[in-house]
């Protein structure tokens, strides 16, 4: 059956998903790329997000790896897509990764004002959606029986928790303070939502933590 999952989110050891400030020049706020520097260098990420050969293999690539197998179709944040707020200025912006993403898949965007799918190259189409059980119905129904990857932000991972819809959270415990940003767990009891951390892995620059829902 297909499986709704969160992969290699990585969070601050002060529980910050992402920092302050979103803009062009800083897409994860201002020192959310801290963040994600045991994903980066990793031959996975090479390969994938940025097409390029070689990268490190070891722990971090082998928790990078499996957040691709066996996908189907993602969900996205708004802020995930792009830094615009508010209704649609246009259509010009086509998301952060030029004319192909690195999904590959149909991406279901969660947002409240309303934009025509965008075709991308490389099979990913970008769906636009305001509900996140509509989002998550129609992200299954496009996957074909394959997995479901909620790519965050930090918002939408909490509302599709606090709605008991993931399966797994990988998290990806960065060896970093922001200080400030938005909180991935702010006002969450996960274990009253029925989950449990199963593994903790360490590497040499994360904790990789797995996370279930019970019975799953």
């Amino acid at each position: 059956m297909s499986r709704v999952r969160v992969e290699s989110f990585a969070v601050s050891i002060d529980g910050f998903g992402a920092g302050p400030d979103q803009s062009l020049a800083n897409p994860l706020g201002v020192g959310g790329m801290a963040l994600h520097e045991w994903a980066l260098p990793t031959r996975t990420f090479q390969r994938k997000v940025f097409g390029q050969e070689g990268g490190s293999t070891g722990i971090d690539d082998d928790f990078a790896a499996r957040g691709f197998d066996n996908l189907g179709a993602w969900i996205l944040g708004r802020n995930m897509f792009g830094p615009i707020r508010g209704p649609w200025p246009d259509f010009d912006w086509k998301g952060w990764w030029g004319d192909e993403p690195p999904y590959h898949v149909p991406v279901f965007v969660l947002t409240h004002h309303p934009r025509p799918p965008l075709q991308m190259k490389g099979g990913t189409v970008f769906h636009f959606v305001s509900d996140i059980h509509d989002a998550l119905d129609q992200a299954r129904a496009a996957a074909g029986g394959q997995d479901v990857r909620i790519g965050g932000g930090p918002g939408t991972i909490r509302q599709y928790l606090r709605a008991g819809l993931i399966d797994e959270l990988h998290i990806a415990l960065a060896p970093v303070l922001l200080g400030r940003g938005e909180p991935l767990f702010a006002g969450l009891d996960l274990p009253a939502l029925g989950y449990q951390c199963v593994s903790f892995t360490p590497s040499e620059k994360a904790g990789h933590l797995l996370i279930r829902r019970a019975g799953h």
